[in-house]
């Protein structure tokens, strides 16, 4: 087993955290069997209601006694105008119509204001839970949430992109941050600066955040395997963050539709797109980025683009198309497998420990 301070910190047998994956990917089943096997399973909480993030909690809490976390969306000012909408719903319509759904149905937009109110009361729910951890995307939190989490002895980890974002986090007095590179599948956890600023590699931007802050940093985007574990750990990490390896796993709450057009992916078919979401995110190329891809800079901000293409991606989904479902992926999909938890944890241990051997049986003159 590979120990060291971030294993400690989050009383963990492998350095190994699985990406909490919005959208109900991050079944009840997938994060227990994660921290069941040594590492931190953790619920992707974006989009669920307080509700339903406390009835996940307690029924994760059945099936394993060890840790695990949450990752909450933090809330940013929003503005469109009725234009913008106008705009969006008559790029869509020829999408409708072959889904044959009525753009009438979609969702109502969210304020400001209700994202705030619902992102307090998740951290309410993360409290009187007693959760153990709780990481943050898209943005941090308010000092005052922060102080709250803290007196409650909840470990805080925030996501990056460069350096200056990790320097923010760790002044802000969260305990790791997680660095995620431009091969990363799903939305780009960027906060500071121009999207496209922040397209860094992994491989480039972990030694650099390392040599920068004094707090665990956790590598995320393309690994899929014990190489990509031990390549983050030589350059500085303290662990890694994985996504699309558990997606593709058989306890993920991911579509088989999804599921099969990873497994059938090569790795220059993933894309940018804020076609789906109005948020930069890498996904595999398909009809619906392809029809929207010269309208893309035109389209309404996140959560607003979101709840557009909701209804869009839930009909997608219902009749098993996936020509317009969102195939958030990281760009190494032909290493994804269909397996058990179990197994996809059991191989990585496996194959990083064979690597450190010969590691240690290399000799520079």
């Amino acid at each position: 087993m590979i120990k060291n301070i971030m294993t400690k910190l989050l009383k963990i047998e492998v350095p190994i955290i699985q990406a909490p994956m919005a959208g109900g990917v991050t079944s009840s089943k997938l994060v227990a069997e994660v921290s069941n096997s040594g590492g931190l399973g953790m619920i992707g909480a974006g989009y669920m209601t307080a509700g339903q993030i406390r009835e996940q909690i307690r029924e994760i809490k059945q099936v394993t006694s060890n840790p695990f976390g949450i990752n909450l969306f933090v809330p940013n000012e929003f503005t469109y105008t009725e234009n913008e909408i106008k705009s969006a719903a008559k790029l869509l319509q020829p999408i409708c119509e072959q889904l044959h759904i009525d753009q009438n149905d979609r969702m109502e937009i969210p304020t400001s204001n209700h994202l705030f109110e619902t992102f307090n009361e998740q951290i309410k729910i993360v409290i009187e839970e007693k959760l153990p951890v709780c990481s943050f995307t898209f943005g941090v939190p308010s000092i005052e949430v922060i102080a709250e989490l803290k007196h409650h002895n909840i470990i805080l980890m925030g996501t990056a992109t460069t350096v200056e974002e990790a320097l923010e986090i760790e002044k802000l007095g969260m305990d790791i941050v997680v660095v995620q590179g431009s091969e990363a599948g799903g939305h780009r956890g960027n906060f500071r600066g121009e999207d496209q600023a922040s397209l860094i590699g992994l491989m480039s931007l972990i030694p650099q955040v390392v040599d920068h802050v004094s707090i665990p940093v956790i590598g995320a985007g393309g690994i899929m395997d014990g190489r990509g574990l031990m390549a983050a750990l030589c350059l500085g990490a303290k662990g890694v963050q994985m996504g699309t390896a558990f997606l593709t796993c058989i306890e993920s709450g991911a579509h088989k539709v999804y599921k099969e057009a990873i497994l059938h992916a090569k790795e220059d078919q993933t894309v940018l797109t804020r076609s789906f979401s109005g948020k930069w995110a890498r996904g595999i190329n398909n009809k619906f980025i392809a029809d929207l891809k010269n309208h893309e800079e035109s389209l309404p901000n996140f959560p607003v683009q979101n709840t557009l293409t909701q209804h869009i991606r839930k009909a997608a989904s219902s009749q098993n198309n996936p020509d317009f479902l969102s195939l958030w992926s990281g760009q190494s999909p032909r290493l994804a497998k269909n397996q058990t938890v179990e197994a996809l944890m059991k191989d990585i241990i496996s194959e990083a420990t064979n690597i450190n051997k010969h590691l240690t049986n290399i000799t520079v003159d």
